[in-house]
Protein backbone atom coordinates (compact mmCIF):
# COMPACT_ATOMS: atom_id res chain seq x y z
CA UNK A 1 0.00 0.00 0.00
CA UNK A 2 1.11 3.40 -1.01
CA UNK A 3 2.08 5.26 2.05
CA UNK A 4 1.49 9.02 1.12
CA UNK A 5 -1.69 8.74 -0.94
CA UNK A 6 -4.65 10.76 -0.47
CA UNK A 7 -7.62 9.92 0.98
CA UNK A 8 -10.76 12.29 0.04
CA UNK A 9 -14.58 11.95 1.73
CA UNK A 10 -17.00 10.94 -0.57
CA UNK A 11 -20.06 13.06 -0.09
CA UNK A 12 -23.73 12.65 -1.54
CA UNK A 13 -25.65 15.48 -3.18
CA UNK A 14 -26.23 17.68 0.03
CA UNK A 15 -22.56 17.49 1.19
CA UNK A 16 -22.90 14.95 3.55
CA UNK A 17 -19.90 12.65 4.28
CA UNK A 18 -21.02 9.15 3.01
CA UNK A 19 -17.80 7.46 3.00
CA UNK A 20 -13.85 7.79 1.93
CA UNK A 21 -11.72 6.98 -0.77
CA UNK A 22 -8.45 7.06 -2.54
CA UNK A 23 -8.09 9.77 -4.60
CA UNK A 24 -7.56 8.35 -8.08
CA UNK A 25 -10.77 6.44 -7.11
CA UNK A 26 -12.65 9.68 -6.17
CA UNK A 27 -11.55 10.97 -9.76
CA UNK A 28 -11.58 8.20 -12.17
CA UNK A 29 -15.91 7.51 -10.97
CA UNK A 30 -16.76 11.05 -10.87
CA UNK A 31 -17.36 11.08 -6.93
CA UNK A 32 -18.41 13.64 -4.86
CA UNK A 33 -16.01 15.09 -2.92
CA UNK A 34 -14.54 18.49 -1.22
CA UNK A 35 -12.63 21.15 -2.52
CA UNK A 36 -11.23 24.93 -1.29
CA UNK A 37 -10.59 28.03 -3.42
CA UNK A 38 -8.58 30.77 -2.58
CA UNK A 39 -8.29 34.16 -3.88
CA UNK A 40 -5.58 36.24 -3.01
CA UNK A 41 -5.79 39.95 -3.46
CA UNK A 42 -3.24 42.59 -2.66
CA UNK A 43 -3.61 46.39 -1.15
CA UNK A 44 -3.78 47.94 -5.60
CA UNK A 45 -6.73 45.28 -5.84
CA UNK A 46 -4.55 42.99 -8.05
CA UNK A 47 -5.38 39.21 -7.77
CA UNK A 48 -2.68 36.53 -7.59
CA UNK A 49 -2.81 33.75 -10.15
CA UNK A 50 -1.13 30.23 -10.33
CA UNK A 51 -0.37 28.56 -13.04
CA UNK A 52 -0.37 24.77 -12.05
CA UNK A 53 2.73 22.94 -12.27
CA UNK A 54 3.01 20.76 -15.20
CA UNK A 55 3.48 17.60 -12.65
CA UNK A 56 -0.08 17.96 -11.44
CA UNK A 57 -1.77 15.23 -13.00
CA UNK A 58 -5.91 17.17 -13.00
CA UNK A 59 -4.84 20.36 -15.38
CA UNK A 60 -1.56 20.97 -15.68
CA UNK A 61 0.26 24.21 -16.25
CA UNK A 62 -3.31 25.95 -16.23
CA UNK A 63 -4.32 29.29 -14.40
CA UNK A 64 -6.11 28.40 -11.32
CA UNK A 65 -6.80 30.36 -8.21
CA UNK A 66 -4.21 31.85 -6.08
CA UNK A 67 -4.31 28.51 -4.12
CA UNK A 68 -6.68 25.14 -4.50
CA UNK A 69 -6.83 22.19 -3.02
CA UNK A 70 -9.19 19.10 -1.86
CA UNK A 71 -10.09 18.80 1.50
CA UNK A 72 -8.97 15.84 2.83
CA UNK A 73 -10.86 12.74 4.47
CA UNK A 74 -12.13 13.49 8.44
CA UNK A 75 -11.12 17.60 7.73
CA UNK A 76 -13.05 20.68 7.73
CA UNK A 77 -12.97 23.58 4.78
CA UNK A 78 -12.04 26.07 6.99
CA UNK A 79 -8.88 23.25 8.48
CA UNK A 80 -8.14 23.00 4.66
CA UNK A 81 -7.93 26.35 3.42
CA UNK A 82 -5.13 27.18 5.63
CA UNK A 83 -3.44 24.04 5.81
CA UNK A 84 -3.52 24.82 1.45
CA UNK A 85 -1.59 28.20 1.66
CA UNK A 86 0.97 26.87 3.82
CA UNK A 87 1.80 23.88 1.29
CA UNK A 88 1.17 25.73 -1.64
CA UNK A 89 2.20 29.36 -1.41
CA UNK A 90 4.04 29.40 1.86
CA UNK A 91 2.30 31.65 4.15
CA UNK A 92 0.53 31.19 7.28
CA UNK A 93 -2.58 33.65 7.67
CA UNK A 94 -3.12 35.14 11.20
CA UNK A 95 -6.61 35.54 10.94
CA UNK A 96 -9.46 32.85 9.87
CA UNK A 97 -9.58 33.10 6.44
CA UNK A 98 -12.84 35.37 4.77
CA UNK A 99 -15.62 33.21 3.58
CA UNK A 100 -16.75 34.51 0.27
CA UNK A 101 -19.19 31.84 -1.35
CA UNK A 102 -20.14 28.44 -1.55
CA UNK A 103 -20.69 26.01 -5.06
CA UNK A 104 -22.36 23.02 -5.20
CA UNK A 105 -20.83 20.11 -6.73
CA UNK A 106 -20.76 20.23 -10.31
CA UNK A 107 -18.86 19.36 -13.71
CA UNK A 108 -17.25 22.74 -13.71
CA UNK A 109 -15.51 21.62 -10.51
CA UNK A 110 -14.57 18.11 -11.36
CA UNK A 111 -17.51 17.03 -8.95
CA UNK A 112 -16.28 18.95 -6.11
CA UNK A 113 -18.44 20.71 -3.55
CA UNK A 114 -16.01 24.10 -2.98
CA UNK A 115 -15.69 26.71 -0.17
CA UNK A 116 -13.52 30.02 -1.78
CA UNK A 117 -12.38 32.18 0.29
CA UNK A 118 -10.89 35.20 -0.11
CA UNK A 119 -7.38 36.99 1.57
CA UNK A 120 -5.41 40.15 1.63
CA UNK A 121 -2.07 39.38 1.35
CA UNK A 122 1.27 41.06 -0.42
CA UNK A 123 3.07 38.63 -0.39
CA UNK A 124 6.14 37.40 -1.48
CA UNK A 125 5.25 33.54 -1.74
CA UNK A 126 7.08 30.85 -1.60
CA UNK A 127 6.04 28.93 -4.54
CA UNK A 128 6.16 25.10 -4.33
CA UNK A 129 7.62 23.67 -7.61
CA UNK A 130 5.44 20.41 -7.62
CA UNK A 131 2.06 22.60 -7.59
CA UNK A 132 3.46 25.34 -8.77
CA UNK A 133 4.96 26.30 -12.40
CA UNK A 134 4.76 30.35 -11.38
CA UNK A 135 2.05 32.92 -10.45
CA UNK A 136 1.63 36.53 -11.51
CA UNK A 137 -0.87 38.92 -9.81
CA UNK A 138 -3.48 40.66 -12.52
CA UNK A 139 -6.04 43.30 -11.97
CA UNK A 140 -9.27 42.53 -12.18
CA UNK A 141 -9.57 43.81 -15.88
CA UNK A 142 -6.35 42.25 -17.21
CA UNK A 143 -7.71 39.23 -15.69
CA UNK A 144 -11.11 39.31 -17.71
CA UNK A 145 -9.12 40.59 -20.89
CA UNK A 146 -7.06 37.30 -21.00
CA UNK A 147 -10.46 35.19 -20.17
CA UNK A 148 -11.90 36.95 -22.75
CA UNK A 149 -8.82 36.45 -25.11
CA UNK A 150 -8.26 32.92 -24.61
CA UNK A 151 -10.12 31.00 -21.80
CA UNK A 152 -8.26 27.51 -22.73
CA UNK A 153 -5.44 28.47 -20.45
CA UNK A 154 -7.45 28.73 -17.22
CA UNK A 155 -8.93 25.63 -15.36
CA UNK A 156 -12.76 25.02 -15.50
CA UNK A 157 -13.25 26.00 -11.69
CA UNK A 158 -11.18 28.87 -12.09
CA UNK A 159 -13.51 30.37 -14.34
CA UNK A 160 -16.47 28.89 -12.72
CA UNK A 161 -15.53 30.94 -9.54
CA UNK A 162 -13.92 33.92 -11.10
CA UNK A 163 -17.28 35.10 -13.10
CA UNK A 164 -18.65 34.94 -9.08
CA UNK A 165 -16.33 36.42 -7.66
CA UNK A 166 -15.41 39.39 -9.89
CA UNK A 167 -19.35 39.88 -10.16
CA UNK A 168 -19.28 40.29 -5.98
CA UNK A 169 -16.54 41.72 -5.32
CA UNK A 170 -16.24 44.06 -8.55
CA UNK A 171 -19.82 45.06 -9.33
CA UNK A 172 -20.73 47.20 -12.00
Amino acid sequence: MVQNEEWFDVVDEFDHVISKARRKEVHAKGLLHRAVHILVFNQKGQVFLQKRSQLKDLCPGLWDSSCSGHVDSGEEYDTSAPRELCEELGIQPQEPLKRLFYITACKQTAMEFVWVYYLNHEGPFSLNPEEIETGHWYTPSELNALIKENSTHFTSSFLYIWKRASEMLMPN
